[in-house]
């Protein structure tokens, strides 16, 4: 492409990659002139809604060879990535600009406020500190290529954007950075007019409808930790496991573990329409013969307690407890001196093996991430630049990247977006 000493940059998208690498563009070069395209209102709207409000920034996991086991797709790419920037990059980067932040037990980082405006007024405060030309409520009906000049060559002809106020501006480097999204529109039409192939988009986190006597009445309590599994399917569903905290909701389960396993087979249970057993053990932590050996004691230290009453000795929620028990066919009133063998082995098994059928999903708000996008082959990951189409660049979920809940959608975020803007100040 043609080079010139004031690259023309325009970035569509004013989420938290399309701030981040406006932001890195125009520091790396300031005179670079950097245009960020919103469609909305409101930009960094999901920054603001994360984390029920508190941002959660990125993950403490500093070495890139374990950050990138939270990712379903995109692990392999990003390796390299995230040993140019990382969530430690990440979180000094803002402590210096004046956003304290702590890692929770979990290793979540957020602002010490607890309040995602503190991100928000950052990235904005640093915007236009740099130069940015920030457009709101300005979108973007199509990408072209400009028909080249007798001065450059078909590759090297600027981009021109087509906006929603009839303008046609020009750049010689453009980034989609549209985020995901249930459909191929916005960032991800441009990207397939200008040549690449795009996965098809599917939810990636979200949380499993439930319609199960055992569940009814229980939203709100919760279970520390379990361990999911999928019963039935083909060979891939086999494989799908989960373990963390687990979350009794009014519309089924959600929490981390679920959460976590639907990122895993985000396009297995797409395919199946969000249909499929669910295998639940509530007490991962006891072996089979030692959860029993657990179960036998109380017929001697709570003989005249009925068993759904009885203080379980594996810290479950009293009412959750009382439903298991029940479901394993034992009677209300039956005390605990008269658990026989068989009852012992069949609580057992419905503690360690409890099926539920899922019968559909909902989005995650808060997260809402997609599985699907660019494809990753179509992009060079030291620049991310495509190797398509000269001067058209990708950050954030507009490609075929997501991680588990936790953090890491936002770290691949700042990441790409990182490199993206580094890679386009160059004059």
């Amino acid at each position: 492409m043609q080079t010139n000493q004031v690259p023309r940059v325009a970035i569509i998208g004013g989420g938290a990659a399309g701030f981040f690498a406006a932001i890195t563009c125009a520091q790396a070069n300031p005179h670079a002139r950097v245009a960020l395209y919103e469609a909305t209102a409101h930009p960094l709207a999901k920054v603001r809604i994360s984390g029920g409000g508190r941002c959660n920034v990125t993950h403490a996991c500093y070495e890139p060879r374990d950050l990138v086991r939270h990712y379903p797709r995109g692990a392999r790419e990003l390796l390299g990535a995230f040993h140019r920037w990382q969530p430690r990059d990440m979180m000094a980067w803002l402590t210096t600009r004046g956003v304290p932040l702590k890692t929770e037990a979990d290793g979540r980082v957020f602002p010490v406020s607890d309040d995602s405006m503190d991100i928000v007024s950052c990235l904005r405060r640093a915007a236009a500190e740099a130069g940015v030309v920030l457009r709101i409520k300005t979108g973007v009906r199509s990408v072209e290529r400009r028909p080249p000049s007798a001065e450059t060559s078909p590759a090297s002809a600027p981009l021109r954007l087509i906006l929603s106020d009839g303008t046609q501006p020009e750049c010689d480097r453009l980034l989609l950075a549209t985020g995901g999204g249930r459909s191929e529109n916005g960032g991800l039409k441009f990207a397939r007019e200008l040549g690449h192939t795009i996965e098809p988009p599917v939810p990636s986190l979200f949380t499993f409808h439930i319609d199960d006597s055992r569940l009814r009445d229980l939203a709100g309590l919760s279970v520390e930790p379990v361990a999911l599994s999928i019963l039935g399917g083909d060979a891939g569903m086999k494989k799908l496991t989960s373990e963390g905290p687990l979350l009794i909701t009014h519309w089924g389960l959600s929490g981390p573990a679920v959460l976590k396993l639907s990122a895993w087979g985000a396009r297995a249970f797409a395919a199946c329409e969000y249909a499929f057993t669910l295998q639940i053990n509530f007490v991962p932590a006891q072996h089979r013969d030692a959860l029993q050996r657990e179960l036998a004691t109380l017929r001697s230290t709570q003989p005249r307690r009925s068993i759904a009453r009885a203080h379980n000795p594996f810290g479950l929620p009293a009412r959750l407890w009382e439903r298991l028990v029940l479901s394993s066919g034992i009677p209300e009133t039956q005390p605990c001196a008269e658990l026989s063998k068989a009852r012992i082995a069949t609580l057992a098994e419905t503690l360690a093996a409890a099926e539920f059928r899922v019968r559909g999903k909902s989005t995650n708000k808060d997260e809402f991430v997609t599985c699907g996008g660019v494809r990753l082959s179509e992009v060079d990951f030291k620049t991310m630049q495509s190797r398509l189409c000269p001067g058209l660049y990708f950050a954030g979920e507009v490609l075929d990247i997501d991680g588990v809940t936790g953090g890491f959608n936002f770290q691949a975020a700042w990441t790409t977006a990182h490199l993206a803007g580094t890679a386009m100040a160059v004059a």
